[in-house]
């Protein structure tokens, strides 16, 4: 390796560690913020528990438990807060590499990252209190549900994550589009592999793993994979 090259190489790694101390400053002024109004956040994520279980409490099993779980609630919500900084961090780093013309497209596709990701939190919590009503009525009658806090709020939280992460998707297949490494008329031909690949990786992914949350996760993941072939054939008409 040559000098210069060893000295590129020096430098962007002091760039990347640069980028993550800056997510981290931002996931900790967010995880700061999310514990000052943990008990907020309880609320919203409990929600969907109390609709559907009704009189049953969640519990928990350990004295530390109570505890643990607020910092995790904390960390999840520091997260959902940091994103857009996040987003912006990997935008500054790519940046540098890009065409004057690709740092133009750049940055709206960073905008929209983070209206999937919200959008992805928001359609999850929708689906969350459907996919628990689905997951007890099984064994209801023989069995009776004692669900410990620390189970419930892991599973809510990763339910709502692989929604939020799933609907980024667009974005990257919007990028290999219009960077020429596929084309729309492969990926009108590809829609059964898409559908495969979808509802393989949703069953993977999913906490539950159960047909209704897959199925809810598939369906507008798949009219996102639509959307986007629209978008990117109507730019290349224009272009």
């Amino acid at each position: 390796m040559t000098d210069s090259a060893r000295l590129s190489l020096l430098q962007h790694l002091e760039e990347l560690r640069s980028r993550l101390v800056k997510v981290a400053v931002a996931v900790t002024v967010g995880a700061i913020a999310a514990f000052i109004f943990r008990n907020a956040i309880f609320d919203v994520l409990v929600q969907p528990w109390e609709d559907v279980a009704g009189e049953r409490n969640l519990v928990f099993f350990r004295p530390t438990e109570g505890f643990s779980l607020f910092m995790r609630l904390s960390l999840f919500g520091g997260l959902v807060l940091a994103s857009p900084v996040v987003l912006w961090q990997i935008w500054a780093f790519v940046a540098p590499g890009l065409t004057r013309r690709e740092k133009k497209n750049i940055i709206p596709a960073v905008v929209v990252l983070a209206l999937l990701f919200f959008a992805g939190l928001a359609f999850g919590y929708w689906s969350l209190e459907r996919g628990l009503e689905f997951l007890l009525e099984f064994g209801e009658e023989r069995l009776d549900p004692t669900i410990g806090g620390q189970f419930y709020f892991s599973f809510a939280m990763r339910f709502l994550l692989v929604f939020a992460l799933a609907f980024e998707f667009p974005v990257f297949l919007f990028a290999l589009a219009m960077a020429g490494v596929v084309t729309t008329k492969q990926l009108r031909a590809g829609r059964r592999w898409a559908i495969m690949i979808i509802v393989v990786v949703g069953a993977v992914v999913t906490p539950s793993g159960d047909p209704l949350t897959l199925t809810l996760l598939s369906i507008p993941l798949y009219l996102l994979y639509e959307l986007t072939l629209l978008v990117v054939w109507l730019l290349k008409r224009r272009s």
